[in-house]
C-alpha cells in the first residue's frame, strides 16, 4: 500500500511540475503576442498569426527577431506587412542551387 501511495505522490509532483512548465510557457507566449500587437500594424499582425498556425518554429524565430530588433531600437514605428514579409524572406532565404551538366 505504501509503495502505491509513493507512486501517486510522485505522479502528482510530476503533474504539478508539468502544469507549472505549461503555465510559464503560456505566459511567455502571451507576453510575446502582446509585444507583437504593439510592434506590428494590423495586416502584419494578422500575417504573423497565420504563420503561427501554419509553422510554429518559423513563428518563434520571427517573433524573437522582431522582439530583439525592438529592444535594440532598430525599429522605428510599427512594422507593416511588406516589412514583415521582408524579414520573413531574410529568415527563409536559401542560396540558389546550381546544377551543372558535364558532357563527356
Amino acid at each position: 500500500m505504501a509503495a502505491q501511495e509513493n507512486g501517486d505522490e510522485r505522479n502528482s509532483a510530476e503533474m504539478k511540475k508539468a502544469l507549472s512548465k505549461l503555465y510559464k510557457q503560456m505566459e511567455q507566449d502571451q507576453q510575446i503576442r502582446s509585444m507583437l500587437r504593439q510592434l506590428l500594424d494590423d495586416g502584419a499582425y494578422e500575417r504573423m498569426m497565420n504563420i503561427r498556425v501554419s509553422n510554429s518554429e518559423l513563428y518563434t524565430q520571427l517573433a524573437r527577431l522582431i522582439v530583439s530588433l525592438a529592444q535594440s531600437n532598430q525599429i522605428a514605428g510599427r512594422i507593416t506587412e511588406p516589412q514583415l514579409v521582408s524579414l520573413l524572406g531574410r529568415l527563409t532565404s536559401r542560396p540558389d542551387t546550381k546544377i551543372e551538366f558535364k558532357h563527356k
